[in-house]
């Protein structure tokens, strides 16, 4: 018997630079970068932890698409940064190597 993972989609390796900052403090914004993606959600390297169900605002550096995230899990790392996966808020994102875009477009 297989056990699934929790996820719906499988994720891609890929490193999009991505801006994030919790909902209510934009003057906490931290450039970073993604580890991996799909088109609900992504794992993204962080210099400060943040705590599960923590709401954030991610935009797409190259696509300047902003949208709210939620935290599902923080992962401390050897390097000292953390991993966080984070779940896209009311919209799918289409992360391509050139530039993101709302997957409903």
């Amino acid at each position: 018997m297989q056990l699934k993972s929790g996820r719906l989609e499988k994720r891609i390796r890929l490193a999009v630079p991505v801006e994030i900052c919790p909902f209510d403090d934009e003057s906490s914004l931290e450039r970073t970068i993604t580890e991996n993606v799909c088109s609900l959600g992504a794992r993204v390297l962080t210099r400060q932890p943040k705590a599960r169900n923590e709401r954030l605002m991610v935009r797409s550096v190259l696509g300047n698409l902003w949208t709210i995230a939620r935290v599902v899990y923080c992962q401390r790392l050897s390097d000292g940064r953390f991993g966080v996966g984070i779940q896209l808020q009311g919209v799918s994102l289409n992360w391509s190597g050139d530039s993101i875009t709302n997957a409903a477009d």
